[in-house]
């Protein structure tokens, strides 16, 4: 993790019981970790074209909370990143383990009738959230908030895999690309953490559009977010060939992938 003396901003010394590699209040005194902040755009913006989109075409809400979840998760990342305040961090990570929940039910309950409704799952996963919630909150460890996300992102691969090697074996592309993507990020952080030292000086002597490619925080908030972005299209793409509808992936302004459900079913 960054080391405890930094530059002192607009929000004041940090509370948050995590701090990351990126030099604080560099590029603005109002944003403690500016690249940190900003790269949480591709989780706020796109996602919120995708519950829009999901709407129009008439899927079921579950898909709509899940772009909404993934967007809530870039905003309270913006939050705790500009401020470092231990509240926004809350806001940071609870979010992720109830979207990745909404993530999980969606792909554990793709084969079933349409609008209908499992109650044990949610009710399981509910129990999950508030139980995570409520040790967290007495516990301060990130260490146990992580274990946690990485159990609920295990079964979300556990449970891709399967349906991509078993049921749609033409959907890998996606599937492959979504977890290479993530995994990626991941690999991103842990550099990040691991050589935060190292990472900081270089950036004193590396040009400043070079240094600002070693913000390796950022860089996983990007990839996390188009892989999340990307599952939630597969989990879409699973259910509506479920339903026999007609999935048809397009790319707004020609470059990101969207997901477009034709009305009219597949006979």
């Amino acid at each position: 993790m960054a080391p405890s003396i930094d530059r002192q901003g607009y929000w004041g010394r940090p509370t948050s019981t995590l701090e990351w590699c990126e030099e604080n209040y560099v590029v603005s005194f109002y944003i403690a970790e500016f690249w940190n902040t900003v790269s949480n755009l591709i989780m706020i913006l796109p996602p919120i074209y995708g519950a829009v989109q999901t709407f129009r075409d008439g899927l079921e809400f579950r898909y709509i909370y899940s772009f909404l979840g993934l967007s809530a998760v870039g905003v309270g990342s913006w939050c705790f990143h500009m401020t470092l305040l231990y509240e926004m961090q809350l806001l940071d990570e609870l979010p992720m383990i109830y979207s990745t929940c909404v993530f999980v039910y969606c792909l554990y309950e793709c084969f079933k009738q349409e609008n209908s409704i499992s109650v044990f799952p949610i009710v399981l996963l509910i129990i999950f959230s508030v139980s995570v919630t409520l040790v967290y909150l007495q516990w301060k460890e990130p260490v146990f908030h992580q274990v946690m996300y990485g159990a609920l992102v295990a079964c979300l691969v556990m449970r891709s895999v399967f349906i991509v090697t078993w049921v749609y074996p033409w959907l890998r592309g996606l599937c492959y690309t979504s977890l290479g993507i993530f995994m990626l990020g991941f690999l991103l952080w842990n550099i990040d953490n691991i050589f935060c030292d190292s990472l900081r000086v270089s950036r004193q002597v590396l040009p400043p559009g070079v240094g600002v490619m070693t913000q390796f925080h950022a860089w996983w908030h990007i990839f996390t977010g188009l892989g999340s972005y990307l599952h939630i299209l597969l989990s879409l793409q699973i259910r509506s060939t479920y339903l026999k509808y007609r999935p048809k992936v397009k790319f707004l302004c020609g470059v990101w992938p969207t997901l477009h459900i034709e009305p009219q079913k597949t006979s």
